[in-house]
C-alpha cells in the first residue's frame, strides 16, 4: 500500500500545508494500486463517466496549473484541455494514452510543483488573473481539489472491487 504519512502536529505552515498535500496525493495512489488499465478506466455509474485514471489526468492538470502557471509563473500550456462547461483543468476525459504515461506524467508534476514551492518560500506569491496569490492560498486550494476528488476515488475503489478504507 502507498505510504501515507500523517501530517506533523508541529511545524511551519509551508511543512504543514505540504504534508497535508502530500497525505492526499498518497491518498489518490492508495486508491489507484493493484488496479490494472481496464479497472483504472472502469466509470463509476451512468451518466458520470469518473475514472481513477481520469482523476489522475487531472489532478496532473491542477498540479501544473496552479504550481507551474500560477505560482512559478512559467509559461507551459495545459496537460490537457479545458473543460468547455465548467472552464477547469481537463484530464477527466480519457484518450487513448494509458495509466502509465498518466502516473509518469503526475509524478514528474508532482516534482515540479514541489520545486516550485520551495523557490517561492513561505512569503512567495504568484499571478492569478493578474492579482498576486499567496504560497499558501494555492497550497491550500490544492489540498481542498486533493480531497474532493479524494472521495470520488474511494466510491470508484469501492465500486471497482469493493475496497475501502485507508
Amino acid at each position: 500500500m502507498t505510504d501515507r504519512a500523517v501530517p506533523p502536529m508541529q511545524a511551519d505552515v509551508l511543512t504543514t500545508l505540504g504534508a497535508w498535500l502530500d497525505f492526499y496525493r498518497a491518498t489518490l495512489l492508495g486508491r489507484c494500486e493493484g488496479l490494472g488499465e481496464e479497472e483504472l478506466r472502469t466509470a463509476s455509474v451512468p451518466p458520470s463517466s469518473l475514472t481513477l485514471l481520469g482523476l489522475l489526468q487531472h489532478l496532473a492538470a491542477v498540479e501544473r496549473h496552479w504550481f507551474r502557471q500560477v505560482l512559478a509563473g512559467e509559461e507551459v500550456g495545459p496537460l490537457y484541455p479545458r473543460d468547455p462547461g465548467t472552464g477547469h483543468d481537463g484530464g477527466l476525459d480519457l484518450g487513448p494514452a494509458g495509466s502509465v504515461p498518466a502516473r509518469a506524467t503526475w509524478e514528474d508534476e508532482v516534482a515540479r510543483s514541489r520545486a516550485a514551492v520551495a523557490a517561492a518560500g513561505p512569503g512567495g506569491t504568484g499571478l492569478l488573473d493578474g492579482h498576486p496569490v499567496s504560497v499558501h492560498w494555492v497550497l491550500t486550494h490544492v489540498i481542498a481539489e486533493y480531497a474532493r476528488h479524494a472521495g470520488h476515488a474511494d466510491l470508484l475503489r469501492e465500486r471497482i472491487d469493493g475496497r475501502t478504507g485507508v
